[in-house]
């Protein structure tokens, strides 16, 4: 039985979880009654529903900037093999550095892939050197930069009902 941070039992999703978060992909900003109108639900089934998807992580609302035209000179990602034996600690560290805003396990050749957003290459060689380098149990990093976006879509549905 798997359980949230607060110990209650987590409920499988249903279609109208599943239709809440495909309107939500495609526009994040419909308010809770606009979306209990097109579902035919009341406004406080859409509320309660939104609060367990995002307490449960399900998922999160958020406004998703394109980094480039925010600023950030340098976008890229690093990919990581690693002493698998410590991998819980290398990815406690590597959430530490705020430059870091995705990190996941993977399989094949790479351990870990992380994406980062930083403003200058000085801040990218400090972020490397001084800081991934000195983690215990990096094997060997291998770092691309991103230099333009092809494409970002959010609308990809649900695997689930």
């Amino acid at each position: 039985m798997k359980r949230s941070r607060s110990n209650t039992r987590i409920k499988k999703i249903d279609k109208t979880d599943c239709d809440i978060i495909k309107m939500l992909q495609k526009d994040g900003r419909l308010s809770n009654t606009t979306i209990a109108k097109k579902l035919g639900v009341s406004e406080a089934t859409v509320r309660a529903r939104l609060n367990r998807l995002i307490n449960e992580e399900y998922i999160q609302i958020v406004a998703v900037g394109n980094p480039i035209k925010l600023g950030f000179d340098i976008v890229g990602m690093i990919r990581f093999e690693i002493d698998l034996s410590k991998v819980d600690s290398i990815i406690r560290e590597l959430k530490k550095l705020k430059p870091i805003w995705f990190i996941v396990q993977t399989t094949g050749n790479i351990d870990i892939h992380a994406e980062f957003n930083i403003r200058s290459l000085y801040e990218l060689k400090e972020l490397i050197t001084k800081k991934i380098n000195k983690i215990d149990g990096i094997i060997r990093t291998d770092t691309a930069l991103i230099l333009d976006y092809a494409k970002r879509d959010y609308a990809w549905g649900t695997a689930l009902a």
